[in-house]
């Protein structure tokens, strides 16, 4: 057994991953940390079970630790839930201690740190651990992600928005000159644990809005890995926990349909697990929540091709596919552990 540590065990990811590494037939869950250091006595089972809608009972069974970096040099796999800018040192520690890494906050999602810089508001961190990094959008990085020491995973919503836009651009099945809708929804998991105004219980109870139009910090990430500005991205706060739907209303270039779209999107992930391209319709959040798994769907609509892209926040726009990842650092089968 390979021995895996989680750090921010009692966030929403982090107690998500707990419970996936405690079904994992290779890689155990050694250590659950909290993102801080000093005492913390809520058992991991209870933060798991209060944190995450549907948690797998007893998943994480144990207390968590205060953060302690010294002990990551114990471990094979690090899992870095914290927020940006404290995900770099820790990253850097557990680098050095011999882990391989997969970091789930921004820290080394962009390439440029002036980028980094300009949203997300200070100097990176480490901008010398960079270049290492690979961006971990697991069936568009196979190559890169095979033996590799930190890995980046992406933000939910670009997962949604790069995995079914990647193929239409490299298909060159767009007109170059329009823009790029994508109109996602995300529950309010995607928010993290931590209250705040905007997602408490009283404001997104019957309640919908769009929140970061044209500020939003995933736009510089989608922007980059899809190698355009031409995406316009508006996100939206759904009154439900967990899932994110992402409608891209796309411009085609002449003699281009929902059909070819389709088949398009079908040939680059004919052989993917958990890329799912429906046949016919469009999917809804019921076909992915609590899955690890991306569900696609394309439709002509006034002569735009709309593509609806589903998936569970949690899983495949986090902790799944940073299991995803860690598997294919570690030489394992990709999708052990997952659901």
């Amino acid at each position: 057994m390979r021995r895996a540590c989680v750090v921010g065990a009692t966030g929403y990811v982090g107690g998500e991953l707990c419970g996936l590494l405690r079904r994992h037939p290779q890689l155990e869950l050694a250590t659950a940390m909290s993102s801080r250091p000093g005492p913390f006595e809520e058992p991991v089972e209870e933060a798991v079970e209060e944190a995450v809608e549907g948690a797998i009972e007893g998943a994480c069974a144990g207390d968590v630790q205060p953060l302690d970096p010294t002990r990551f040099a114990d471990h094979d796999a690090v899992f870095l839930c914290t927020p940006h800018g404290a995900a770099a040192p820790l990253a850097r520690a557990a680098l050095e201690g011999g882990a391989r890494v997969v970091d789930l906050s921004a820290d080394f999602r962009l390439r440029d740190p002036a980028t980094y810089e300009a949203t997300y508001g200070a100097p990176h961190p480490a901008p010398d651990l960079l270049d290492g990094a690979v961006y971990g959008l697991t069936e568009r990085a196979r190559p890169d992600l095979d033996g590799a020491r930190l890995v980046a995973n992406p933000g939910c919503y670009p997962t949604a928005v790069l995995l079914p836009l990647l193929p239409l651009l490299e298909a060159d099945l767009l007109d170059p000159t329009a823009p790029l809708v994508a109109d996602a929804k995300s529950g309010v998991s995607g928010a993290g644990k931590a209250a705040t105004e905007t997602t408490h219980f009283g404001n997104v109870h019957e309640n919908f809005r769009a929140y970061g139009v044209g500020t939003h910090r995933h736009t510089a990430e989608i922007h980059e890995r899809a190698e355009t500005d031409r995406v316009v991205f508006v996100p939206h706060l759904l009154p439900c926990f967990r899932g994110i739907l992402a409608t891209l209303y796309l411009v085609p270039r002449r003699g281009v349909d929902a059909r070819t779209v389709g088949a398009t999107l079908t040939r680059a992930y004919a052989d993917e697990a958990f890329v799912e391209v429906l046949p016919t319709g469009t999917p809804a959040l019921a076909h992915v929540r609590h899955t690890n798994r991306c569900a696609l769907g394309t439709a002509d609509a006034g002569g735009l091709v709309v593509v609806v892209s589903v998936l569970d926040n949690l899983l495949k726009g986090a902790a799944g596919q940073a299991l995803q990842n860690m598997n294919r650092m570690l030489g394992l089968e990709e999708g052990l552990g997952l659901p």
